[in-house]
């Protein structure tokens, strides 16, 4: 695991010192050694994280004919397979190192080799010889990529830390308020963009740039999808999870496993331990409300398989913890999530440098409420609008996923069409809410990014349609931001094992009664993880890595609350009127409606807009650079 980034001119040579600035901004991605390389125009750094090979695979590498040079973020699980390939073909290897795959690939097959890889990468190579960059991103969005094209220069890196601030895009502001995260291609600033996934850039130094789509997993036509037996099934779910966690295992280093208490890091948990002949080390948070902590459940996982495992206990110290989050994330980021995922990465960081994590499975196999919410609203849409009067009155329960929480949400978008309630079961704030917020009302919506990427899935499953617009944004621009910027930001690799083309292509042809059936969720893979994990996780209710904000929020948050999103801040910064705020931290303190999501995020931002663009931005030190300094 490592940071890129890198510089293209078409007006001169390359600034090295604004490359080696960005590098240095990097360092807590890759803090065991860092590397440049530059050729006139053209100039490429990186930070390196060693897990495979690790005295041999260093980066910047070049070819050995010297004409391609690439640098690497990520791993490549299936580089054993396709060296012996190359080998066969002629090619000669001077390393054992994965990055060096793309060289060989990239000189047998151009710019879209990135088909053949398996793993998750943001990759970029520099073929001297057609004076040519390329810029790539896995087919799952798992590792970032941010680029900025300006004033002739392209500007490329892993976090967005290390590229110019420039003025906030308002239509990126706006789709942070709708969803809590900012979707690809948009960044919060205006000039600087997310490659999406499975894309490829290409800059020539006499020409422009091009962007083109090379990879794009999603759901199958429902005349493809599988019939098979659902025993068969069963099993083979089983095998092909069995067979991503064994190829998320190649690693030089000990590897661990993020266990949350739910099915899906449980089987990963399971599976990584039959897999090793050594104790797997497991890592688990948990809270002191009893609805939000998993521990008991993780606690049954690590003794039926004997894991050297390993808890947190977290209370709220936001003095701390939401500062650190700010720096963590150089990107408005209002996940509530994140700070589990922060401080289980820290905790898993003082014993191991890779550790996998069970991001994607509920957008495959069909894990949240709002699916089985999807197939009831056909149903009970007339119902839901003749009882919303009453739901509304329900009060305002702290406890998670509450029923007055849910019912709430069920009513009040059940009337819609397919995509817009299912928009509506996860809005943040609505477009009323936001234009009191903003003061006027943007002619831009965030919908539309979800319109967008369902109208590419007429023909398949309705249920998958919705499924693949959280697979392709949601899972992307907010679990996957979130799991690499916690992780990251201690210096700690993070591996998923659902986002594998065995397990994907798999998932995307299962008809939708194989993964939610009323209210019951997950059928296949609970089915499939039965024989692995105790009962009581199998069946147990999910919680997620998610914490009790309502309740911080109405107790020891509200005071820092109050003080960050003071009117004079807010005035000061210019993006929220006062007066809304301050009526949603009244309701909230007083238990009228639950806001905490809401107020998450105008904290999150407040706080990120203080740390990162009126400050310079910070540069992190995890605990694995002050060991390495020591």
């Amino acid at each position: 695991m490592c940071g890129i980034c890198g510089i293209a001119s078409r007006t001169g040579a390359a600034d090295v010192e604004r490359l080696m600035a960005m590098n240095a901004s990097l360092v807590h991605r890759g803090p065991d050694s860092g590397g440049e390389y530059v050729d006139g125009p053209v100039a490429l750094a990186a930070r390196r994280l060693s897990i495979i090979d690790l005295a041999g695979g260093g980066q910047p590498m070049v070819s050995e004919d010297g004409s391609c040079i690439v640098v690497q973020n990520g791993e490549i699980y299936n580089y054993p397979e396709l060296r012996r390939e190359l080998e066969r073909e002629g090619h000669t290897f001077r390393t054992h190192c994965d990055t060096e795959i793309h060289l060989h690939l990239y000189k047998r097959y151009g710019p879209e080799y990135t088909r053949r890889l398996r793993g998750m990468f943001a990759v970029a190579i520099w073929d001297a010889d057609a004076r040519r960059l390329v810029l790539a991103r896995d087919r799952y969005g798992i590792k970032p990529l941010y680029y900025r094209d300006t004033g002739g220069v392209l500007e490329f890196a892993s976090e967005l830390r290390a590229l110019p601030r420039g003025e906030i895009d308002l239509d990126a502001l706006e789709a942070f308020l709708a969803f809590n995260s900012i979707p690809a291609p948009y960044s919060i600033f205006r000039d600087t963009r997310k490659l999406p996934a499975g894309h490829l850039l290409v800059w020539t130094e006499n020409g422009g740039v091009e962007i083109d789509r090379y990879a794009r997993p999603g759901p199958v036509p429902v005349d493809e999808l599988r019939g098979d037996d659902e025993v068969e099934l069963v099993e083979e779910l089983r095998a092909r999870l069995r067979d991503s966690v064994r190829a998320h295992l190649l690693s030089d280093v000990p590897v661990g496993v993020l266990l949350s208490g739910g099915v899906d890091s449980a089987v990963l948990a399971a599976l990584a331990a039959q897999e090793t002949s050594e104790a797997v080390h497991t890592f688990t948070i948990g809270f002191e409300e009893r609805s939000f902590d998993e521990r008991v459940e993780a606690r049954l996982v690590a003794e039926r398989y004997g894991t050297n495992h390993h808890e947190l206990l977290v209370r709220p110290d936001p003095l701390l913890l939401l500062p650190a989050l700010a720096e963590a994330f150089d990107e408005p980021f209002a996940d509530s999530s994140a700070l589990p995922t922060y401080l289980v990465s820290q905790l898993a960081a003082e014993h191991v440098k890779v550790a996998l994590s069970g991001e994607g499975g509920d957008e495959l196999f069909g894990g949240y409420y709002t699916y089985a919410a999807d197939l009831l609203a056909d149903r009970v849409a007339p119902l839901a609008r003749l009882a919303r009067p009453l739901v509304e009155r329900l009060p305002s329960s702290s406890a998670k996923a509450s029923f007055d929480y849910k019912a709430k949400r069920f009513v009040r978008s059940a009337h819609l069409p397919p995509l817009e309630r299912h928009h509506g079961w996860k809005e943040i704030f609505s477009p009323d809410l936001r234009a009191e917020l903003r003061g006027s009302r943007s002619d831009f919506d965030p919908v539309d990014v979800y319109r967008a990427r369902y109208a590419e899935t007429e023909g398949a499953e309705p249920l998958a349609r919705l499924q693949d617009v959280d697979f392709g944004i949601y899972l992307v621009d907010d679990l996957l931001v979130k799991t690499d910027r916690a992780s990251m930001a201690h210096s700690l690799e993070a591996r998923v094992p659902f986002l594998d083309s065995v397990v994907t292509n798999f998932a995307f042809a299962l008809p939708a009664k194989h993964k939610v059936r009323g209210l019951s969720k997950k059928i296949l893979l609970r089915k499939a993880a039965a024989p692995l994990l105790p009962r009581e996780v199998v069946h147990g209710r999910k919680r997620g890595f998610s914490i009790p904000a309502a309740a911080w929020l109405r107790g020891e948050l509200e005071p820092f609350a109050r003080q960050t999103l003071s009117p004079h801040t807010l005035r000061s910064q210019g993006f929220f009127q006062p007066e809304p705020v301050t009526r949603l931290l009244d309701e909230h303190a007083a238990g009228a409606e639950d806001w905490s999501r809401q107020l998450w995020g105008l904290l999150t931002f407040t706080l990120w807009y203080e740390r990162h663009v009126e400050q310079e931005p910070p540069t992190l030190r995890s605990g694995r650079m002050e060991a390495l300094l020591a």
